[in-house]
């Protein structure tokens, strides 16, 4: 199955379709007024999508085993053709559509196996999703597309020429993927004249987003944190809570990073975990959601 330990987990919903074509007007009237020798043919085919929907993993091979926490059917009739609407939702990390499919498929299989009886010249058409909500897919055209940011990397052995750098790499991988423009790419020591300067400068030059990755943990030479709070008008808690509660979802450690967020004037300073994978999980985490700040700091223009 595909990987999705990186997804947040959100409300997604998702509704398909199925008709089903009988081909005369009296099996439409045993439908209604329920005279179909097996019985009640939309109680049955609902009951029978219930169960089937639940069963889409055990089918599906490559289809996640999900909390399926409501199900809804509905008919249309018009003329010979009945339409199945079928809906699905889950608060998780992947979507339903093939869930919501099946149901339908479902549905009108079971209205098929009731119905063949009085009519030989029934079908079944148009099995396809007609909506999908949920998932980072709805928002990713919302947000401005003229930002930038820089990223600063804090970090005494990579500053030295000890190490390399793949945690800053990782940032702007996901910043890019998410149309923020790279201005600015810098190794600095663990120093907090030297962190301070770095948000000074940026945001004087009216940069977006200002992302330092390392020194937030709990060594002494770790302070990103005493560094920037100084300089921040105002705390993004939420922003801070969601790193720290998708970090300690993957590993037991997270709970310890300091990681920050916040604004001056109209930039917005985010200081990160210095792991390759704190920087990267905090990033997936957080992006594109968090660029949402932007059309309140700036204004909703899109490109």
């Amino acid at each position: 199955m595909v990987d999705i330990t990186h997804k947040n987990t959100t409300l997604r919903t998702a509704i398909a379709q199925a008709i089903v074509k009988v081909s005369k007007p009296e099996t439409i009237t045993a439908i209604e007024e329920n005279t179909v020798p097996k019985g009640n043919v939309f109680a049955m085919s609902k009951a029978a999508g219930l169960l089937g929907v639940k069963k889409t993993p055990y089918i599906l091979p490559d289809c996640h085993p999900l909390p399926i926490e409501f199900t809804g059917v509905e008919y249309e009739i018009n003329d010979l053709e009945i339409k199945v609407f079928f809906t699905v939702k889950t608060i998780y990390k992947t979507g339903v559509e093939v869930e919501a499919m099946h149901g339908a498929s479902v549905v009108a299989l079971n209205m098929y196996d009731m119905l063949k009886p009085i009519d030989k010249g029934i079908e079944i058409h148009a099995i396809k999703l007609l909506e999908k909500k949920g998932g980072k897919s709805d928002y990713k055209d919302r947000f401005r597309k003229d930002l930038t940011a820089a990223v600063i990397v804090c970090s005494d052995t990579i500053s030295a020429g000890h190490k390399e750098d793949k945690a800053g790499k990782a940032i702007i991988k996901k910043l890019e993927d998410c149309n923020v423009k790279i201005v600015d790419y810098t190794v600095i020591p663990d120093e907090v004249e030297n962190i301070q300067e770095q948000a000074l400068k940026h945001q004087n030059n009216k940069v977006d987003l200002i992302v330092f990755t390392g020194g937030t943990g709990l060594s002494v030479r770790d302070t990103t944190p005493e560094a920037l709070l100084p300089l921040l008008d105002r705390r993004i808690p939420g922003i801070e809570e969601t790193i720290r509660n998708y970090g300690q979802d993957r590993m037991p450690y997270s709970m310890l990073s300091r990681s920050v967020a916040g604004t001056i004037k109209n930039t917005l300073v985010l200081a990160l975990p210095g792991s390759t994978n704190g920087a990267k999980e905090s990033m997936d985490a957080i992006f594109p959601a968090a660029l949402h700040v932007f059309k309140i700091l700036k204004g909703a223009r899109h490109d």
